[in-house]
């Protein structure tokens, strides 16, 4: 389903078909014939509008990863990647905050 639905916003997306605060109209309309053809399920333009929502934040969170040092991206498997001792520092630091949280 996110396959298809993100095939259609690159489409569009190509062709300057993105309103100031979204998709334009149509390009809602695409996604959700594009997802019923491709998936032989029942949605509805809210059903994208609230999916777009969600990969907008990981698009952010994923965005502010990178602009930190220590985190980068691999284009051949499409993932963030992360030096060893950056990770290590986030596992200790979360692992602290939760002994802290909750004893």
């Amino acid at each position: 389903m996110d396959k298809a639905m993100l095939d259609v916003f690159v489409e569009y997306y190509s062709k300057g078909d993105r309103a100031q605060n979204g998709w334009k109209p149509h390009v809602y309309t695409a996604a959700v014939k594009k997802v019923r053809e491709k998936c032989q399920i029942e949605l509805t333009k809210e059903n994208i509008i609230s999916r777009s929502k969600t990969f907008d934040k990981h698009y952010d969170i994923v965005n502010k990863m990178l602009s930190h040092s220590g985190f980068g991206w691999d284009d051949e498997k499409n993932m963030v990647t992360v030096e060893d001792d950056v990770w290590n520092t986030y596992v200790k630091v979360t692992y602290l905050c939760l002994v802290l949280l909750f004893g």
